[in-house]
């Protein structure tokens, strides 16, 4: 029943984007071996809860699904290099998934990411935070080109990494929203 239901979802949707937290959106991209992903939300969130979730690497399993453990194994000056594993998951399969990365930071408002070793042949990407020239929230941007460890076939590679990475990208948008809720329920304490 829930693989029809996942059959079911594949023909409405695609593999093109589709709506997450607020107006988030994720697509995937198979070009040669590469799957190219691409996110984007809207937050309504001030630049500095942003930033501070996007880099709370050591508590980021709280709020991403699929990672169950980032740990800051160095920090010299704006590059850090992190620890994380976890899984993706897709219908009945499961996909290790342990890298080490080095990022870089360029506060408040970019954060590049690399694998430097672990089961992805390659991983690169970052976070792009900049003002929504419609609106008075935040435009947050995931960009990235993998190649998983593991051939999977056309198609099936590109639904995995964007369910991934739209699972994961949407705990991030989520656990913002929620740290600005405390944030601005703080600030009017006190005015």
């Amino acid at each position: 029943m829930r693989l029809l239901r996942l059959a079911g979802w594949l023909l409405i949707f695609g593999v093109s984007g589709l709506q997450a937290a607020g107006d988030a959106r994720v697509e995937a991209i198979r070009k040669g071996e590469f799957i190219e992903v691409r996110a984007y939300a809207i937050v309504d969130a001030h630049l500095s809860v942003i930033w501070s979730t996007l880099t709370d690497y050591e508590r980021l399993p709280d709020f991403v699904p699929g990672l169950r453990k980032s740990k800051v194994i160095s920090r010299q000056g704006k590059t850090v290099v992190i620890e994380q594993s976890g899984e993706a998951r897709f219908l009945m399969f499961t996909f290790p998934i342990d890298v080490t990365l080095e990022a870089l930071e360029r506060p408040p408002a970019s954060i590049q990411v690399r694998a430097i070793s672990g089961n992805l042949r390659y991983f690169e990407g970052g976070y792009q935070v900049e003002p929504d020239p419609a609106g008075p929230g935040m435009v947050l941007r995931w960009e990235g080109s993998i190649i998983p460890d593991v051939s999977l076939p056309p198609l099936i590679g590109e639904l995995v990494m964007r369910m991934q990475i739209e699972d994961q990208f949407t705990g991030m948008v989520r656990e913002i929203e929620r740290r600005e809720f405390v944030r601005r329920a703080k600030e009017s304490k006190f005015k």
